[in-house]
């Protein structure tokens, strides 16, 4: 189990209570169907990913860039527990939907890069630490059923 800090805790809490999910999660998303094209494979039923423009473009990649930023609160609410707050979620991912589970990790450096974007100068060393740390922990947690 991971242990939280009072300090950690406040930092995550404050980038999720600052965020625009509606403009942070597209972002993150777009960056990572554009960045490594080979994820795209998991959106076939998204319709047109040809090109940075179409993706850009796409609802559907925007609402599921929402869902996923909405899929990490859970984390939040549950930064005690995200290893079991995440089973289900790593059932589906996959065995079901049979996602690599290295493509976690490539979502989650997008949503770095755009979180960092976003928060400019406060985003300092040790709150990348933090943010890294979090996402680290969710990450393990969606791998958990690929061990």
């Amino acid at each position: 189990m991971v242990q939280w800090t009072d300090k950690e805790r406040a930092i995550i809490t404050d980038i999720f209570g600052n965020m625009n999910y509606e403009e942070i999660g597209p972002k993150a998303l777009q960056r990572c169907l554009v960045v490594y094209p080979w994820t795209q494979r998991y959106f076939g039923g998204f319709g047109n990913l040809y090109n940075a423009d179409a993706i850009a473009a796409n609802p559907m990649v925007a609402q599921h860039g929402i869902t996923v930023l909405h899929g990490l609160d859970r984390a939040v609410k549950n930064m005690d527990d995200i290893k079991n707050t995440y089973s289900e979620l790593s059932v589906l991912h996959s065995e079901k939907l049979h996602v690599d589970p290295d493509n976690f990790k490539l979502l989650g450096d997008c949503l770095s890069v755009v979180v960092a974007g976003k928060m400019g100068l406060a985003f300092t060393p040790e709150v990348q630490a933090t943010w890294q740390k979090f996402l680290a922990c969710v990450i393990s947690a969606l791998c958990r059923q690929y061990h």
